[in-house]
C-alpha cells in the first residue's frame, strides 16, 4: 500500500495538462487546452483540460476527472498504478508498505496479466545479458543489426532460451499462475504439456502509450522453414494488436513536437531510425494498418509519412493503408527507398542529416505516389489507365475536407493529363453512390428509431435536477467567496399589505446557500447531489483554504466524475471559439451574488408550483368544507409565488 503522504505529494506535483499531453495533442483554448477525444472517434475537438482546476472533461463520452482518473480510464491502471506512474514521471520517491497475501489475491485478472508480462520482459532481458546462450546468440544478433548497448537497453530487447519450458518453469517458480501465463500467450498449454511460445527467439516487447508491456514480438534466428520468422503474442485482455503501434511510447512526444509521424513496417525499422536520431517513428508491427492505429496517431498529429521498402510488394502494401488514413481527415505522404533498401538498412548506412534530406526530397504527396506507381503499370493500356484514374479519384473521395478534395482533383488532372471536368464528374458519381448508400442506411435506422420513439416518449426537463446541479456548481466555484447579498424581506405596510424591502447582508456564498435552503426546509431530491452537497458544505465549513482541485482528490471516483462534469460544463463554450466571431460570453464570477440569489429563488418558485399542483389534484374531484382550508393554502402559496417572482425579476 502507498502511504497517504506519498499520494498527497503526487497530487500536489502532477499537472493534468502535462500528464494528458503525453497521450493527446493539446492546443491552447483561452485559459484551457482542447484536443481530440482519446475515447471516441471524432474529428472536431470535444476534449477539454483545465490547468486552473486541474481536471479534464470529454464531452463526447461524458467522462472526466483528474490526472489519476485519466490514467485509470485511458491506460486501465489501478489507482495505485496510476500513482506510481505519476511518481515515476515526476521523480517522486514513494513510501509503500508490503501487501498481504489476501490483498495480492484480490488483484484483478487484468492486473495479473500485466504483472506476468512485466516479469517476462525483465526475464528476457536478463537472459540476453546474463547467460552464455543469450550473449552468443541473441546479443550477437542485435550487435550485427548495428544496435548499440544503449539502444538495446532502451527498447528492453531480450532473448528467450532455445529450451521447451525454461521461461515457464522460472515463472511458476516465482509464483506466477499458469492460467495467466497461458492467457498472455507466453506459455502454450496442450494435452497437459506446457512449453514456451517464444522458444529460441529474440524478443521485442510491445508497449502501450504509457509504457506498460502489453505483449511481445519474437524473431527466430535459425533457418527452420517450418517455423514462422516472426511470432506475436496472441490477442488477450491487455493486448489488441489492431489498437497498438510499436514504438509509440518512445515516439509520442517527438510526434507532437515535430507535428509529423513516420510510419514503418517492422520492429527493427523503428529501432534503427530511433538510433539514428529520427525519433517520431512507429510501426504497425507487421500487421495491416487499422483505423484504430491511425486514430492513435491522429491524437498527436494530423500528418503521417509512410515509409516503405523499395520493392513492388512494399509499394503495394503502402497503397492499401492510404485510404484509411485519408478517411480520418489526415494528411499523408509516402516515401520509398532505393531498390533493395528498407528503413532499417538505409538508416544504418546514412547519418541523421543525410536521412532527413532524403526524406524531405523524396516524400511524395499520396496522389503523386499513387499515380507514379499505378501509371507505370498502365501507361500503354487505356483500360488500365482509366482504372488507375478511377482508383485515384476513389481515394480523393475519402477526404472529408471539400477544399482539399478540389485541390487534389486539380493535381490529378495535371499528373494524369485528364480534364478536371471529367474528374469532378467521376467524383460526383462516387459521392452520389455513397450518399444513396448512406440514405438507405439512414432510412433503415429511422424506421428503427420510430419504433423506439413510439415506445419511449420524450421526457420533460427535470427542473429540480438542473437547479440542484447548479447549486453544487456554485458551491464548487465560489463557495468560500464573500459577497454582498441583497435580500428582499417581506414587511407589512401601513395598509396591512405585504411589501418587499431590500436588506444588504454580507456572507460567504456557502453560508448563504446553506441558510436559505435550511430556512425553507428545502431538501435535495437527487441522492447523489445530496451526498455531494453535504460533503462540500462540511469541507467548506472546516477548511477556510478549500480548493476544488484538492477536494476532488479526496472523494471517490463516481463523485469525482460527477463533480468534474459539473465544473467543466462551464467551459464547454470555449470549444466553439466564440471570440473568433466577436462573441464574448459573460463570465459568471462578475455577478456571483446575483447568480446565487437567482438560483435559490428559482428553486423556491419551482417547489411552490409543485406544492400547488399537489393541492389542486387533491381538491379537483371533490370540494367539501374539510378541504376549503387547502384552497386557502393554495391561495397563500400563489401569493407567495407572485412575491418571489417580483423578487426574482428584481435580481435579474
Amino acid at each position: 500500500m502507498i502511504s497517504p503522504a506519498s499520494i498527497d505529494l503526487v497530487f500536489e506535483t502532477a499537472r493534468v495538462e502535462e500528464v494528458i499531453g503525453d497521450f493527446v495533442n493539446l492546443k491552447k483554448a483561452g485559459s484551457n487546452f482542447k484536443g481530440l477525444s482519446p475515447f471516441s472517434e471524432e474529428r472536431s475537438p470535444s476534449f477539454m483540460v483545465s490547468p486552473v482546476k486541474q481536471i479534464w472533461k470529454d464531452f463526447s463520452t461524458g467522462k472526466g476527472g483528474t490526472a489519476v482518473s485519466f490514467l485509470m480510464e485511458h491506460e486501465h491502471f489501478t489507482y495505485p498504478e496510476a500513482i506510481k506512474y505519476l511518481a515515476k514521471k515526476y521523480n517522486i520517491e514513494i513510501e509503500e508498505t508490503e501487501q498481504s497475501n489476501e490483498q495480492k489475491e484480490k488483484e484483478s485478472e487484468r492486473e495479473s496479466l500485466y504483472l506476468v508480462s512485466e516479469f517476462a520482459n525483465t526475464y528476457f532481458q536478463k537472459i540476453l545479458f546474463k547467460t552464455d546462450q543469450g550473449k552468443s546468440i541473441g546479443l550477437s544478433y542485435f550487435k550485427e543489426r548495428g544496435f548499440t548497448q544503449e539502444t538495446i537497453e532502451k527498447f528492453n530487447l531480450g532473448y528467450s532460451l532455445d529450451e521447451w519450458q525454461a521461461f515457464t518453469d522460472e515463472a511458476l517458480k516465482k509464483g506466477y499462475n499458469i492460467e495467466f501465463l497461458e492467457k498472455t500467450g507466453l506459455t502454450i498449454v496442450k494435452d497437459n504439456k506446457r512449453f514456451d511460445r517464444f522458444k529460441g527467439r529474440v524478443m521485442f516487447p510491445i508497449k502501450s502509450m504509457s509504457g506498460r508491456v502489453l505483449g511481445f514480438g519474437g524473431r527466430i534466428l535459425t533457418n527452420d522453414k517450418k517455423a514462422a520468422k516472426y511470432v506475436n503474442s496472441p490477442e488477450s485482455d491487455i493486448y489488441h494488436k489492431s489498437n497498438v503501434l510499436y514504438g509509440i511510447y518512445y515516439a509520442k512526444q517527438s510526434i507532437a513536437k515535430e507535428d509529423n509521424c513516420y510510419l514503418v513496417e517492422g520492429y527493427t525499422d523503428v529501432i534503427q531510425l530511433h538510433q539514428t536520431g529520427l525519433t517520431n517513428v512507429v510501426s504497425s508491427s507487421g500487421t495491416a494498418l487499422t483505423s484504430e492505429q491511425i486514430r492513435l496517431i491522429n491524437r498527436l498529429t494530423k500528418n503521417i509519412t509512410v515509409l516503405f521498402d523499395g520493392d513492388a510488394a512494399g509499394m503495394r502494401a503502402s497503397l492499401r493503408g492510404i485510404d484509411l488514413i485519408l478517411e480520418q481527415g489526415m494528411n499523408v505522404k509516402v516515401c520509398t527507398f532505393p531498390e533493395g533498401e528498407d528503413p532499417d538498412s538505409f538508416a544504418r548506412k546514412n547519418t541523421l542529416e543525410e536521412l532527413t534530406i532524403y526524406l524531405d526530397e523524396n516524400a511524395k504527396d499520396f496522389i503523386q505516389f499513387k499515380a507514379s506507381v499505378l501509371f507505370e503499370e498502365s501507361k500503354n493500356d487505356p483500360i488500365k489507365k482509366a482504372d488507375t484514374v478511377r482508383d485515384i479519384v476513389n481515394s480523393i473521395a475519402k477526404i472529408p475536407d471539400q477544399i482539399k478534395r478540389e485541390i487534389y482533383i486539380q493535381e490529378c488532372s495535371r499528373i494524369m493529363d485528364i480534364s478536371e471536368s471529367v474528374l469532378f464528374s467521376t467524383l460526383a458519381q462516387i459521392n452520389k453512390k455513397e450518399l444513396q448508400d448512406e440514405s438507405k442506411q439512414i432510412k433503415s435506422e429511422n424506421k428503427a428509431f420510430e419504433v423506439i420513439k413510439n415506445q419511449n416518449p420524450v421526457e420533460k426537463v427535470d427542473v429540480q435536477y438542473l437547479l440542484e446541479r447548479k447549486i453544487i456548481e456554485i458551491l464548487l466555484l465560489y463557495g468560500n467567496k464573500v459577497e454582498d447579498f441583497e435580500d428582499l424581506v417581506l414587511k407589512e405596510n401601513d395598509k396591512g399589505e405585504l411589501e418587499l424591502e431590500p436588506v444588504i447582508q454580507q456572507a460567504k456564498v456557502y453560508e448563504k446557500v446553506f441558510l436559505d435552503l435550511q430556512d425553507d426546509e428545502m431538501e435535495f431530491t437527487n441522492d447523489h447531489f445530496k451526498t455531494i452537497y453535504y460533503t462540500i458544505i462540511d469541507q467548506l465549513n472546516q477548511n477556510p483554504d478549500f480548493e476544488v482541485k484538492n477536494f476532488i482528490n479526496t472523494v471517490d471516483v463516481n463523485m469525482a466524475n460527477e463533480i468534474t462534469s459539473i465544473l467543466m460544463e462551464d467551459e464547454r463554450y470555449t470549444l466553439d471559439n466564440w471570440q473568433r466571431m466577436d462573441i464574448f460570453p459573460k463570465e459568471k464570477h462578475h455577478s456571483v451574488a446575483q447568480l446565487v440569489s437567482e438560483t435559490i429563488l428559482s428553486l423556491r418558485c419551482y417547489l411552490i408550483d409543485q406544492k400547488v399542483k399537489v393541492f389542486q389534484q387533491e381538491t379537483l374531484s371533490n370540494i367539501t368544507d374539510s378541504n376549503r382550508n387547502i384552497l386557502e393554502e393554495v391561495k397563500d402559496y400563489s401569493s407567495l409565488k407572485m412575491l418571489l417572482s417580483r423578487k426574482l425579476n428584481r435580481v435579474l
